[in-house]
């Protein structure tokens, strides 16, 4: 996906740029409905086809027909394993781009690279340069990305946890809903940086488990596992893992 993105960028093709540097394939991104930094693959797909594993028959699937969710699909729910996607279809725009920069810390990075008319590339270099900060790069330290998915609560919930936590970050989702993001969550339980030996919670960003080399996987399974039950015991607020456990 990240190599998809530089091309299109190079075409001065809007649209992708929030998803620079998201490791992976451009036909394993509709599974997950990949997303950064207030962007989702949902927002510029058309459509996928993909080959049924039982008939061996090419298939369309329409936005609609995916089911998109927060990181989630129909190929990761309904139809899991029953399908694999051989092509996507994008829309992007050739003009006119509209540039996401208010989440996380695009504007800052900008500000930082003393851009002051952002363009679809200044995004990207933004949104790489913060991922090449907080990120470890899977090809030299075993990891699997975000772990978790920002969980969302109701407003009533939000204003409990802001008595409790001023501080805490916050994008509002709706008029009744509000995301909070787990890494902060997972930080403020005291689990960033902290090592297990061979595995642990990667130091500059708690949402990231990391296997330092000999790691099983159910050693990385039992540390999402204590995670989630600390987070549910500290904040009443159940984590749910973003990754797909086989």
């Amino acid at each position: 996906m990240a190599r998809f993105c530089a091309l299109v960028l190079q075409q001065n093709l809007g649209g992708l740029e929030n998803l620079s540097l998201i490791p992976g394939n451009v036909g394993t991104a509709p599974i997950q409905n990949i997303g950064a930094y207030g962007v989702e693959l949902k927002d510029t797909f058309v459509e996928c086809e993909a080959i049924n594993l039982h008939t061996l028959e090419i298939e369309t699937f329409s936005k609609a027909d995916c089911k998109f969710d927060y990181r989630n699909s129909i190929f990761k729910s309904e139809v899991k394993g029953q399908y694999i996607i051989v092509s996507v279809t994008f829309e992007l725009t050739h003009t006119d781009h509209k540039l996401k920069t208010s989440y996380g810390a695009i504007n800052d990075e900008l500000k930082k690279m003393n851009v002051k008319s952002p363009t679809i590339q200044h995004v990207s270099k933004a949104v790489i340069a913060i991922r090449q900060s907080k990120l470890p790069d899977p090809k030299r330290l075993g990891n699997s990305g975000s772990f978790f998915k920002n969980p969302v609560v109701t407003v009533s919930k939000f204003k409990e946890l802001q008595s409790q936590f001023p501080n805490i970050p916050h994008y509002p989702v709706s008029e009744q809903e509000i995301k909070i993001p787990a890494g902060w969550l997972i930080e403020t339980a005291g689990f960033k940086g902290k090592n297990f030996g061979n595995y642990g919670v990667h130091k500059n960003q708690a949402l990231v488990l990391v296997n330092y080399g000999g790691a099983k996987g159910k050693d990385i399974l039992n540390l999402s596992q204590t995670i989630q039950k600390a987070i549910d015991t500290i904040f009443g607020i159940p984590l749910e893992a973003e990754v797909n456990i086989l």
